[in-house]
């Protein structure tokens, strides 16, 4: 078992802080929105609007941002991250009416949208590639953190008697970000990029700190060999819609489909509402079960770590989404025999959620960012990860606009059921596109799409 170095695990760590706050932003809505539909005496098209928006600015910050890492480097792109999370945490705080919490909402999303997948690049390309799955699912396990943190954090600043407390809930977001902002400066960059800069160099010496010591010639190599490539092809941002990156590209945007039609996120941004639909009064006992679910979110992407690299990533795929469907199929039964279960729906409902997000945090949540972190060659990964990102942002406000929506027109049981069926769906889909990329090197799975293979021998 190869053995992590204390240095690598620490740059990751601190890179992923803009997991954290990835998750923090997403999560701490979910506290914040009774408040604010008191506060401002909110409809639900309102509420729709406070929560998408930040996904909106998310899609902003995916379409433009990929190049841009791929020219100013990653690391400097988290640094610019961590500076948007800092100015937006203080402006949500301090808002003075909606419209400027939805501008700041927006600021925050354009941070998140570029940290979704420039972070778990950067861990990518700085990790040694036998450990290299588990240590970008530290990414993942940081976002299930910062979620849990952030319904903590909603719980222990609520205050039925002050529609305020949205204001310091949104406030805490300025630590994690000020961790990231000062972290990042005394991080490398990532020796992959380095060496595509032609700084030969600086890249060695990061790669020697960072890689295996058996493996450093041949990934050196491999690295080489990738830029030589990329420069006697003189590559365009349009080489990634050529017939062998294809797949890669239906397996990015597929991933993201089937991992955000899922309905994961109703219920990280509206686990409240939902509870307050299965009979909680209370603004602050509502997020009581919200803790409990970010608990096993956090447990069960913990266990995802070490499985990635062991069980592998087709393997847990599978595993994971035929586990989501009768898990949503009986959350839905719940909500349809409310009146029967009475008082025992809220027991119910999260029972249901939990094995729901169990078995998501162990297979689709992480491996989304994971297997858009593998599958793309250097010189279009940066472009490759923000198409993905734009995916999975696109879709997740889709999601997050519609989901009252369709309970106020199906009922909250068919909701459920339909996200049930979209699961059903992307297990056939995984069966034909999900590869295992475990094991390999970046520079092997390139080869592999050169091949035009099929991605399930991989």
């Amino acid at each position: 078992m190869t053995k992590i170095r204390p240095n690598v695990l620490m740059i990751s760590i601190v890179a992923a802080t803009g997991g954290l706050l990835f998750g923090f932003d997403t999560g701490v809505i979910s506290g914040a929105l009774p408040f604010l539909k008191q506060y401002w005496q909110l409809n639900d098209a309102s509420i729709e609007w406070i929560t998408t928006t930040v996904l909106l600015g998310a899609v902003v910050g995916a379409i433009g941002s990929g190049r841009l890492s791929d020219i100013i480097g990653r690391k400097q792109m988290i640094i610019v991250n961590a500076v948007i999370f800092t100015v937006g945490a203080i402006g949500c705080a301090f808002a003075p009416n909606p419209a400027i919490l939805i501008l700041m909402r927006i600021l925050i999303g354009i941070a998140i949208g570029i940290t979704s997948y420039v972070v778990p690049m950067y861990i990518a390309e700085i990790s040694p590639t036998r450990i290299r799955g588990a240590l970008v699912t530290l990414n993942q396990l940081m976002i299930t953190i910062g979620i849990l943190v952030s319904y903590i954090t909603d719980f222990a600043l609520s205050d039925d008697n002050n529609n305020e407390s949205w204001r310091w809930m949104f406030l805490v977001g300025l630590i994690p970000a000020l961790v990231l902002l000062i972290g990042m400066f005394f991080l490398p960059e990532t020796p992959r990029w380095l060496i595509s800069r032609h700084r030969l160099e600086e890249g060695i010496k990061v790669l020697k700190k960072v890689e295996d010591p058996d493996m450093v010639e041949k990934t050196l190599a491999n690295i080489q060999q990738e830029v030589k490539q990329e420069t006697e092809n003189k590559t365009r941002v349009t080489e990634i819609f050529k017939p062998w990156l294809r797949t890669p590209l239906i397996i990015t945007v597929g991933i993201f489909f089937f991992q955000q039609f899922s309905g994961v996120n109703t219920i990280i941004y509206y686990s409240p509402i939902i509870f307050k639909m299965a009979g909680i009064v209370s603004n602050t006992q509502s997020i009581i079960p919200a803790i409990i679910i970010g608990v096993m979110n956090v447990l069960a992407c913990l266990l995802s770590v070490f499985l990635l690299d062991r069980t592998g990533r087709r393997k847990l795929y599978m595993i994971g989404i035929l586990g989501m469907i009768p898990s949503l199929a009986l959350l839905g039964i719940c909500f349809h025999f409310k009146e029967a279960l009475g008082a025992s729906l809220p027991i119910f409902a999260v029972l249901s959620i939990v094995c729901y997000i169990v078995f998501i945090a162990i297979s689709l949540a992480p491996l989304g960012w994971l297997l858009i972190s593998e599958i793309f060659p250097l010189n279009v990964r940066g472009v490759g990860m923000s198409i993905g990102s734009l995916a999975h942002w696109a879709f997740n406000a889709v999601i997050a606009f519609t989901f009252l929506k369709l309970v106020n027109s199906l009922g909250i049981d068919a909701t459920f059921w339909c996200y049930a069926v979209i699961c059903l769906i992307g297990a056939v889909w995984g069966y034909y596109y999900i590869p295992e990329t475990k094991g390999k090197s970046l520079e092997d799975i390139e080869s592999f799409w050169r091949k035009g293979s099929n991605p399930r021998k991989l």
